[in-house]
């Protein structure tokens, strides 16, 4: 039998103080957000399932929980990504016909994780701009998940920049059809040279050697330099080297470079993406990019670009949190002892009141202060 606290696999509690932790840098980036404009909403956990999953790949299909709804017997999702319910509302519930800037955070579920330590229930937090085809707004996006990273102290913050359209100029110009460019895309994500080598061999030359390319094209300006003298001369393919410049020029000192073979993210993008790292780690804390297109579902084409980030992978790159030290105050009635707890937690401060019997545990409190009664003045002393 199965023990009552065993929790399934991949799932885990977010315990004192990194919960405290987690709050704090949810707010702080919120906030961040708020100053730059976006305007937060909070869709539900779980939609009709043809909701959840427009536009996007089967990948993020797979990953999402489906569950009947019990009231129309029609099946629902538990959302496995909150971009798409950002796409609906700007479509279909704000209708605005500028620019609109929206952020969110939630947690969002999937099954199975996307890699050997990841929760299969991350914390998503992102923002959004819709309306917006221009490079201005991937330049927009950008400075802000940069922003957002650094304002959560994330350490070795490193950027990697990638284009959706490098791969559809060259998939459109060898002409490959959809299966082969399937299989082609999922060649290159994984950087599977042997399986790129084989399912180019039966290609035209430029084509051909374009594709087998692709895997070594990564680093810094260096790249685009290579990219523009080895890769064929397309009208499309030279605009996503030249959004890429921009975005790279952009970045100014920031550590961020450029990889032409990262495909990374869950099947929607359509032009540039982000995929940010920090502190050693293999997988990314942050994906983002271009999703255009998006609302056309709900009737309303709009040009989009965003991203999120994973507030528990975001975590794990930073120091341990320290414990909150408070303010212990005995148990009692008195009227100025109340009004003095009153204006300490006013002024921020954690008083904790210490039951009666419970003298002997004052150590696991967390408390490093105490309320004493000095000649009828409740005064703050040290606890010894």
């Amino acid at each position: 039998m199965t023990p009552a606290w065993l929790l399934p696999e991949y799932l885990e509690d977010i315990l004192p103080p990194y919960a405290r932790q987690a709050e704090a840098l949810r707010r702080r980036l919120l906030a961040l957000f708020d100053g730059h404009g976006y305007d937060l909403v909070c869709p539900p956990l779980v939609e009709y399932l043809d909701s959840l999953l427009t536009g996007a790949a089967r990948e993020l299909e797979l990953k999402t929980f489906k569950v009947v709804d019990g009231l129309s017997g029609r099946l629902l999702g538990v959302r496995a990504d909150m971009t798409p319910q950002a796409a609906r509302i700007d479509a279909h519930l704000i209708d605005h016909p500028g620019v609109t800037r929206l952020c969110y955070a939630g947690p969002v579920l999937r099954t199975h994780p996307d890699g050997l330590l990841a929760s299969r229930e991350p914390f998503q937090i992102g923002a959004e701009l819709f309306g917006h085809a221009g490079i201005e707004a991937d330049l927009e996006i950008q400075a802000l998940l940069l922003a957002a990273l650094r304002a959560a102290g994330v350490p070795e913050l490193r950027l990697s920049l990638g284009h959706v359209g490098v791969f559809r100029a060259l998939a459109g110009g060898a002409g490959l059809h959809a299966d082969m460019a399937g299989r082609m895309f999922a060649a290159l994500r994984a950087k599977d040279v042997p399986e790129i080598a084989a399912l180019s061999a039966g290609l035209a030359a430029p084509w051909r050697d374009a594709f087998r390319r692709l895997p070594e094209l990564y680093g810094g300006a260096d790249v685009l330099r290579a990219a523009r003298a080895t890769l064929p001369d397309e009208d499309a393919l030279r605009r996503a080297l030249d959004d890429l410049d921009r975005l790279l020029t952009a970045a100014g000192d920031a550590d961020v470079g450029i990889d032409l073979c990262d495909l990374r993210g869950d099947g929607y993008h359509n032009g540039v993406t982000f995929a940010a790292y920090a502190g050693g780690q293999a997988r990314a804390v942050a994906l983002g990019g271009r999703y255009d297109g998006a609302g056309a579902v709900f009737g309303r084409s709009r040009a989009a670009t965003g991203f999120s980030l994973d507030l528990r992978q975001v975590l794990d790159c930073l120091p341990p949190p320290a414990a909150r030290a408070g303010i212990l105050a005995p148990w009692c009635d008195d009227a100025a002892l109340q009004a003095r707890i009153a204006e300490l937690r006013a002024a921020g401060e954690r008083v904790v009141v210490e039951l009666p019997g419970q003298q002997a545990y004052r150590a696991a409190s967390g408390c490093d202060r105490v309320l004493r009664d000095n000649a009828g003045v409740w005064q703050v002393e040290p606890l010894t």
